[in-house]
């Protein structure tokens, strides 16, 4: 009979790895409040997601929002969720939600010193039918004057100082950096409580697998059907990549977070800019695939240095194993000199 005992009597929940952390940088512990009053938004989501069809949450909400995608109840339920326990918690002064057309100035008697850049449930066509999908954000340190504006979300994502994402799967999962490396939380929903699981997550430096969508292959630029040709067909004998794409962000740059490879949505003929958001998409992944050693890229200049023009502003997003990424670019940068 094993002497191991059946519970963790010294368990490191996700609120005590960020006091910890807080302390080392002696903080106020306001970062902490934000932080457990977003991981309360994160679990009620969690289990919305899970009785989705029970509570009649599945299906179109009626609406669409700003960026052109049809709003489900569950966008609804999270954003308001999200948007209440952030407001609530005296610790942010601007919020920007993709569902929501211009940012949240948080009143003055509430506010804190942070602006929040979320989206509440990413993939979310793919609630309907049971996929994973997620919640992004990242977090900026603002200097949170009585005059706060739209203008003042608009932050390049280098000026992060936290960022994350919630994948709600076959388990419930926060991937958290706050500038120091990637770890891994899993809900425990025996105690309501993320657990520490995986500690200084790094990429892979090149992986076996390329994620795109590749419906719409009869855009895609030379360089990017010459790209995946040559995953598809190496030209030096080796084993061909293997295609995965769910269509949830979250889940898609997750799988490559933990077994390496290349994610890509990038400009084609029809959608010269890009399709993914900035703010909230876009660069909380970056700061979280580059904490985790790999690399992201617009295919001009990396993602978290561009500067943005507006809150719902879209680009093109590369990102992955640094190999696989460069081995990408390679192929811009020959289609740019020989064009």
């Amino acid at each position: 009979m094993s002497d191991k005992m059946p519970f963790d009597i010294d368990v490191e929940t996700m609120t005590r790895f960020v006091m910890e952390q807080g302390r080392k940088a002696k903080g106020t512990g306001e970062f902490t409040q934000l932080l457990n009053s977003l991981l309360t938004a994160i679990k009620a989501i969690s289990c919305a997601v899970r009785k989705a069809g029970l509570a009649h949450l599945y299906g179109i909400a009626g609406s669409v929002n700003v960026t052109g995608d049809e709003v489900k109840k569950l966008d609804v339920l999270s954003n308001d969720l999200i948007i209440n326990m952030l407001k609530s918690s005296y610790s942010t002064c601007i919020l920007v939600s993709e569902e929501n057309k211009d940012a949240i100035i948080v009143d003055p008697e509430k506010r804190g010193k942070y602006l929040v850049c979320f989206d509440p449930l990413d993939g979310s066509s793919n609630i309907d039918c049971l996929s994973a999908i997620g919640t992004i954000f990242g977090i900026y340190r603002k200097d949170c004057t009585e005059s706060l504006t739209e203008g003042d979300a608009l932050e390049p994502g280098r000026n992060m100082v936290a960022a994350g994402y919630a994948l709600y799967g076959s388990a419930t999962l926060i991937a958290l950096s706050t500038g120091h490396g990637v770890n891994f939380f899993m809900l425990d929903p025996s105690i309501g409580e993320f657990i520490l699981v995986e500690q200084n997550v790094k990429i892979k430096k090149k992986g076996t697998i390329y994620s795109l969508n590749e419906g719409y292959a009869k855009y895609f630029d030379p360089a990017l059907a010459e790209y995946i040709q040559q995953k598809k067909f190496p030209e030096d004998g080796s084993a061909p990549y293997s295609a995965r794409y769910i269509g949830s962000m979250v889940a898609d740059v997750h799988r490559t977070l933990k077994y390496g490879g290349i994610f890509m949505y990038p400009a084609n003929k029809k959608t010269p800019k890009g399709k993914l958001r900035l703010l909230y998409e876009c660069n909380p992944m970056a700061f979280i695939m580059e904490q985790a050693g790999g690399v992201a890229t617009t295919g001009t200049q990396p993602i978290l240095d561009v500067k943005p023009e507006s809150i719902h502003q879209r680009v093109p997003l590369i990102m992955g194993s640094p190999d696989d990424v460069e081995e990408y670019l390679s192929f811009v940068k020959k289609h740019q000199t020989t064009g």
